[in-house]
């Protein structure tokens, strides 16, 4: 086994393995922190395509009469001429002050 050691091409293929694995530019680790990376961005991508999706079928709610009556009613309790607005709160759902 130790005469394997002394043969000059082994000690420079085993200390050219060792700095391509950890001191190269594109050292294993570094790739594998890129694809942790490429992972992480490729999750978020996938969210805000969904996201996207969701909000094209809002848009396209809005641009009904109904839809967009809806969203003014419940968002900005808008009314029309001839009606009262009651606006019901749940004890759970009221921000209270901690100093009371």
């Amino acid at each position: 086994m130790l005469k394997y050691f002394k043969n000059i091409y082994v000690i420079i293929l085993i200390l050219f393995a060792l700095f391509m694995i950890f001191w190269d530019s594109n050292s294993l680790l570094i790739h594998n922190e890129l694809n942790n990376d490429i992972e992480k961005l490729e999750n978020e991508k996938e969210y805000y395509r969904k996201e996207i999706i969701k909000d094209n079928k809002a848009i396209k709610e809005l641009k009904k009469e109904e839809g967009l009556e809806k969203f003014a009613r419940e968002e900005y309790y808008m009314k029309r001429d001839n009606e009262d607005i009651y606006i019901i709160e749940y004890q759970d759902s009221l921000k209270v002050n901690k100093n009371e």
